[in-house]
């Protein structure tokens, strides 16, 4: 019988993964939600979640992700919405779906030992 092999810890971390998927899924469901009175929650959380993928791409230090998440958070902004709508604003979903997957699955940060 094999002896089990030990696992090397990871080098890196990905923190800003598990949000960029559930940002990802809240723009694909946005589409769904466009006409309806529940986009609002979409808005809220777009918004909320490209603030803390930022965040977390600030920490990493990879600063070039802060500009897209802004931008992301300023047009998904829930307090003053723009009046988007048709085929661009879907669009505009899918392609910030994208933008959160690719930005989840590249922001990383060394690990640091507690």
């Amino acid at each position: 019988m094999p002896s089990p092999q030990t696992r090397a810890p990871s080098e890196y971390q990905r923190n800003a993964f598990a949000p960029s998927i559930l940002a990802a899924i809240a723009c694909l469901a946005g589409i769904a939600l466009l006409s309806h009175e529940y986009h609002l929650a979409i808005r809220f959380i777009v918004t909320i979640l490209a603030v803390i993928i930022g965040w977390f791409a600030l920490q990493a230090r990879q600063w070039w992700w802060m500009p897209v998440m802004l931008a992301i958070a300023v047009v998904w902004n829930p307090l003053y919405p723009f009046a988007f709508t048709g085929p661009w604003w879907v669009g505009a979903h899918v392609a910030a779906a994208a933008v959160f997957l690719v930005a989840g699955a590249l922001i990383r940060s060394p690990r640091t030992d507690a």
